[in-house]
């Protein structure tokens, strides 16, 4: 399989949880349209292990913030490319994410969050 995926992992104020959730659910829907095959986030639950540096480390949280972990599957490299190219002009995605950029009430912080292109190396779907 040439399945290609995208993953992030960032922390928001907890109290934001539920605003930033209704705003995913629809950006989930715009990536699909563009060619991603399926669109996942989920919020931290158990994130230590001694002996490793956590995700709560590696994006600075703060006391008050949780951490988000997605990913975005796409067929292919040039696929996710060519999304990645028309997502973030879709007039959409800027009235949907505007709002957590907003300084006063930051949601959303881009410069604490972790993010990378991964091609298959292992897949066990049974």
């Amino acid at each position: 399989m040439k399945s290609y995926i995208d993953g992030f992992v960032f922390p928001i104020p907890e109290v934001y949880l539920s605003e930033y959730k209704r705003v995913a659910e629809k950006v989930a829907g715009i990536w699909k349209e563009y060619g991603a095959l399926a669109y996942y986030e989920f919020v931290g639950d158990d994130l230590y292990l001694e002996g490793t540096r956590s995700f709560v480390e590696t994006v600075d949280a703060k006391e008050n913030e949780i951490i988000v972990f997605g990913w975005v599957v796409f067929p292919s490299k040039e696929i996710r490319e060519l999304a990645n190219d028309k997502v973030p002009d879709d007039p959409r995605m800027a009235a949907l994410v505007s709002p957590l950029f907003n300084p006063e009430r930051l949601i959303f912080d881009a410069r604490r969050m972790v993010y990378g292109g991964f091609k298959s190396l292992v897949q066990s779907n049974k």
